[in-house]
């Protein structure tokens, strides 16, 4: 780890007081900052905690928000819950995967811009189908409006 990881990690567990019984709002942040939870930072948290790396893994891996592997800049979450899945989500989905070379089992594309996943169900069925872009909602989604959303991104980055 960077002197500049180590500082972002005592900020956090500073603003948190060190106090394990907060480990999972310590990892919220941890995740924030990194899009994800880098080993070293459980590591480290683990050891300043005072707790077990076993517990530090369990939290990490036992909440399906938590992310163990490295996400893009702009995650894209599919909603596949019924109402979006009738409402075919599914071309949607491959849309994105085919625009951005991603597939089944690669969903991060090779730059770390984009990780598209799917999920079970965004909350936002009377808006069906749906995705979310890093949390913002994005309703009634067909492969058009995909393509037309990775475009806009990509512009924005300069791509």
């Amino acid at each position: 780890m960077t002197t500049e990881d180590i500082k972002v990690l005592d900020d956090i567990l500073s603003s948190h007081d060190y106090n394990p019984s907060l480990v999972i709002a310590v990892m919220q942040d941890i995740q924030r900052y990194y899009r994800y939870l880098p080993e070293e930072s459980l590591t480290y948290i683990s050891q300043k905690l005072g707790l077990p790396e076993a517990k530090i893994y369990g939290v990490a891996t036992f909440y399906e928000n938590f992310s163990l592997d490295a996400k893009g800049k702009y995650v894209i979450k599919i909603c596949d819950g019924t109402a979006c899945h009738v409402r075919n989500s599914v071309p949607i989905l491959e849309e994105m995967r085919k625009i951005l070379g991603l597939s089944d089992s690669k969903h991060t594309t090779d730059d770390g811009l984009f990780t598209v996943e799917t999920v079970s169900c965004l909350g936002a069925c009377g808006l069906a189908p749906a995705c979310t872009v890093n949390d913002e909602v994005y309703p009634a989604m067909t492969p058009e409006k995909a393509r037309e959303l990775i475009k806009k991104l990509k512009e924005a980055e300069g791509v």
